[in-house]
Formats: structure tokens, sequence, C-alpha cells
């Protein structure tokens, strides 16, 4: 049998995490633990965090038209800062600028185009339907004319499959293949694993830097990334207002 002073009362408590007298009495002799540090004050620095994160980098891919209209709303100093930051990746973008479109190829020229272009950096192949009912592809080859113009650093290639493959299965068509050093890095085998025939820039975008050709921060995924956010947000705007309305009609007609 335990002596008197080894029995351990069995004290009260309804809530050991509660701000009470008691409960403080009880955490002085060690009966029940000291009470967790809350989690409110870690969470409100990190949200005071994100938001000075958030104000330091507001202008963060902003293109110089951009930076000319905040002029009476930034600081001259801190927009110039950006406007030279914005000056220099703009020039070092047009210096590596020396595609532009599309390259047609053929298959004598491919090694020569691709393989070996491909020792200096990433070259994008498309490789076409010789059908004009695949509609997969016909969207694909105008978003490539578009990403060659955007992107002028980087070689964009377009052939029909059935010239660069022997008995190529149209069923793949369109396919992408990404060379680097001369080896293929990436294929992507028609838009199933995009959007479909709804695939956009911002799909392409995203297998630019997926393969490293662009970062991530590059001042054209920002752009187009920060212009589908503003428009998504437009339209669940107009379609708030939209609802808000047909609501008021109904409820005004409830009154006749």
């Amino acid at each position: 049998m335990a002596a008197p002073g080894d029995q351990r009362i069995a004290v009260p408590i309804d809530d050991p995490n509660a701000d009470t007298e008691w409960n403080d009495i009880l955490r002085k002799h060690g009966v029940i633990p000291e009470k967790p540090p809350s989690p409110t004050p870690m969470i409100q620095e990190a949200i005071e965090e994100a938001r000075r994160l958030a104000h330091e980098n507001r202008l963060e891919g902003k293109d110089l038209d951009e930076l000319d209209e905040l002029e009476d709303e930034e600081d001259e100093e801190f927009l110039e800062i950006y406007r030279q930051q914005r000056m220099k990746e703009l020039s070092a973008l047009q210096k590596k600028s020396v595609h532009g479109s599309v390259y047609p190829l053929s298959k004598p020229e491919y090694s020569r185009e691709v393989t070996d272009a491909s020792q200096n950096g990433p070259v994008f192949v498309l490789l076409t339907s010789s059908l004009g009912t695949n509609v997969e592809s016909r969207v694909l080859s105008e978003l490539w004319r578009q990403a060659a113009r955007e992107y002028g650093d980087i070689k964009f290639c377009e052939m029909r499959a059935s010239q660069a493959i022997e008995n190529y299965p149209e069923r793949n068509c369109p396919t992408i293949l990404v060379y680097n050093k001369g080896d293929i890095v990436k294929q992507v085998v028609t838009l199933m694993t995009m959007h479909g025939v709804k695939t956009n820039m911002l799909d392409i975008d995203k297998l630019l830097v997926d393969v490293g050709a662009i970062p991530d921060n590059d001042m054209r995924v920002t752009k187009r990334r920060r212009e589908a956010q503003d428009a998504e947000e437009e339209k669940l705007f107009s379609k708030n207002i939209r609802s808000t309305s047909d609501h008021k009609e109904e409820d005004d007609d409830d009154w006749d």
C-alpha cells in the first residue's frame, strides 16, 4: 500500500487550457502542464509578413507602360528602380531574341536545326497533323506562332508528323518534342494532358517553365498570369452583380 504522501489526489479540472485562477494555481504546483503558447501571435506575424512581401513586390511583372500609369500612386524613386530593372530585362531579352517566328522543318535539316541547335538551348518541335480536321493540331499551331513571337529567345520549330516519322499515328497528333543538349527531355502527345482544344498560352508558359526554358518569374509569364487572374476576378464580380440583380428583381416581383 502506498504511503499517504505518495498517493495522488484527483484534482477536479474542467478545462486544463482555460485561463482561470484555479488553473494558474494548478500549473504553479505542477498538477497540470503549462498552457501551450497561443498560435494567434504566430499566425498574425505570418499574415503581416505576407502583407509586407506583397506590398514590396507589388510592382513585380509590370511592364513599362503599367509602371508609367502608377506615377501618381507610387513614390517616384521607388518606381524608377523598377523602371531600370524592367529596361535591363527587356534589353537582355532583345539581345537573346534571335528567332521570333516558327521554323518550318524538313527531314534533311532536322538534325542540324533541332538536335545540334539544342546544344545552345532548348528547342521546341511541334509535329502537326496532315489532316485539316484535327482541331487540336490547328489550335496548337496558332499558339506555337504566338509563343515564337513572344519568346524570341527560344527556338520553335514545326513539321508534319508524317514527314518526320514514317507511319506516325495520326491519333498522336499534335505532338510536342522538347530537345536540350541533343536529347529529347520532354514529349507531349496530343493536348489531353493540357486542356484539349481549350489549351491556351498559360499552358505553353507552364511547359516552358517546367523544362527550364524560362524562369517561373519571367516577366512575360507573370504578366499573363496576372491578366488571367484579373479577368477571372472581373468575371466573378460580374456574375455576382447579375446574381444580386436577379434576386432583387425576384424580391420586387414578390411585392407585386
